[in-house]
């Protein structure tokens, strides 16, 4: 006979014995445990909540510089399907530092570190639009960065396969994603140049930096009939947005979309 009192629970299988004083303490601890969550998931939510109207203007932001470059895109501008993407994915989550909502959300590229930044929302939906992606499809992108861009075509394909050269970006991108739960993302630290073959063929390919020329390795590794886009032009003049469609095994047609202003192309010193 225990000299302290216990409770028991019986059943027609076994009897389980609870002391008084573990039981209190188990519960305190469950209940400090829940409320810590619960703090957590309330300051997510919040700042989430706070960004949800810079988001919808956002968007709103994208139809309109879409219907300024109808000459580009046509009529329809930028797809539906693009749009809700952008709209959904949190930009915010993918700045260093927590910038307010406002900032994170402007129509405008923002430092991410490393002399790198997070284009420009509706440059990023542009390319997505111009990927033409589908939800089957395998998409590589070249420059991570941030992981934002890989976050939105995440929404749209069923398999992303992203490049970062530089590694603390690679790894600070591939935290976030996790966290975020964007499990369909595989990145890596590499030479985008070189494409990633053992991750394709690909339907589509987005590219992120500048370069005055297509690396042959992506069109080769770019199924028939998938697009690669990506700004073409010198590091330190305006560059041309451009798609590049892959005809036959070698055959290429090409199209200038927009002038745009990226980040150099950076290749490995190895």
């Amino acid at each position: 006979m225990p000299s302290r009192r216990t409770l028991a629970i019986a059943n027609s299988q076994h009897t389980v014995r609870y002391y008084p004083g573990r039981v209190l303490a188990y519960a305190v601890m469950k209940q400090l445990l829940l409320l810590t969550f619960v703090a957590f998931a309330s300051e997510a939510m919040a700042q989430d909540a706070q960004c949800v109207p810079e988001r919808a203007a956002m968007v709103e932001i994208i139809r309109a510089y879409a219907r300024l470059e109808a000459d580009a895109l046509g009529p329809q501008g930028i797809s539906e399907r693009v749009l809700e993407a952008v709209g959904k994915t949190e930009r915010h989550r993918f700045i260093p530092g927590h910038p307010s909502c406002s900032v994170a959300y402007m129509e405008a590229p923002v430092l991410i570190g490393k002399g790198k930044t997070i284009s420009q929302p509706f440059v990023v939906a542009l390319m997505t639009h111009l990927a033409a992606v589908k939800f089957d499809d395998t998409v590589l992108e070249v420059g991570t960065g941030s992981g934002y861009q890989a976050a939105v075509l995440a929404r749209l394909v069923r398999k992303v396969c992203t490049v970062e050269i530089i590694p603390p970006l690679a790894e600070a991108a591939a935290k976030v994603l996790r966290e975020l739960g964007y499990d369909n993302v595989t990145g890596k630290v590499g030479d985008g140049y070189e494409g990633w073959p053992e991750c394709g063929p690909f339907d589509a390919m987005i590219v992120t930096a500048a370069l005055g020329h297509v690396p042959p390795p992506l069109i080769e590794q770019l199924k028939m009939g998938g697009r690669l886009v990506m700004p073409l032009g010198a590091a330190d003049a305006p560059q041309q947005l451009t798609v590049i469609e892959k005809i036959t095994p070698t055959e290429t047609r090409t199209r200038s979309v927009i002038p745009v202003r990226f980040v150099p192309f950076t290749r490995s010193q190895d």
